[in-house]
């Protein structure tokens, strides 16, 4: 079980990606072993990814319904929090999973883990996911950018958007937690690097109807200079993270 969840919640990290000119071709080669290695946890345990202030800052509850899309480290806290009547749904992506074949019997066996009984894992192209209605919260960490490289088609974007407003009930959120690019570096950054410039996506996400509620600092690095791919050592873990919470009106 601590293979199974340190390498299924390591999803998020999985997905960095081999860049040549500027072009992604495939998920990185390199050393990857670090972000994969069950000994880093999940959110439950490790100080480093700050669990109780994210599940704060999102505000999840028991009882509630919530998406963790591009299942990672934090699905095992918000199963946790949202408690035996609560519901996680979460999402790995059909992309992530012909890259890396055997998350599939991951997953598998995941689901049929008691331990996960309130979650529901479904594995959709990323273009034809599905969520169900009223949720109260989607959590998205550290892969929106991921929805503009190469490997994931790239995605449609805005549509990936409204498709996450449409799902929330009147009041829902909608929190994003990634790396930052430099302002102004431009989308394609996601490509080089795997981060994003926070302005970015506040101007796509509240192009779907959200508002941003409130944005938090809590895993933010100042000395970060946002020049290096998220993966490389001398930067795992140490990145400079935005934190935002959109809210869709009532």
């Amino acid at each position: 079980m601590r293979r199974l969840r340190g390498a299924v919640l390591a999803l998020a990290v999985c997905m960095g990606a081999a860049v040549a000119g500027g072009v992604l071709a495939q998920p990185p080669k390199f050393d990857i072993r670090a972000p994969t290695d069950p000994s880093r946890g999940d959110a439950l345990n490790n100080p480093e990814f700050k669990g109780p202030q994210v599940l704060k800052f999102i505000g999840v509850k028991p009882g509630d319904r919530v998406a963790d899309v591009f299942s990672g480290r934090f699905t095992t806290a918000l199963a946790a929090a949202v408690g035996p009547k609560g519901r996680v749904y979460a999402v790995v992506p059909e992309e992530a999973i012909k890259i890396h074949p055997e998350l599939r019997g991951m997953v598998e066996a995941r689901a049929k883990d008691p331990a996960y009984a309130n979650v529901e894992i479904t594995t959709p192209e990323i273009d034809a996911m599905v969520l169900p209605p009223r949720l109260d919260a989607v959590f998205i960490r550290q892969n929106y950018h991921d929805l503009h490289v190469g490997f994931m088609g790239p995605a449609d974007v805005p549509a990936f958007n409204r498709k996450v407003f449409a799902a929330l009930k009147p009041g829902g959120v909608y929190v994003v937690l990634d790396h930052a690019a430099t302002p102004g570096a431009g989308l394609a950054v996601a490509n080089r690097l795997h981060r994003i410039d926070p302005a970015d996506v506040k101007a796509e996400v509240t192009a779907a109807g959200f508002v941003l509620d409130a944005e938090s600092p809590i895993l933010a690095n100042p000395a970060d200079a946002h020049d290096r791919m998220v993966l490389e050592p001398v930067i795992l873990g140490k990145t400079d993270q935005f934190l935002f919470r959109f809210r869709k009106p009532k």
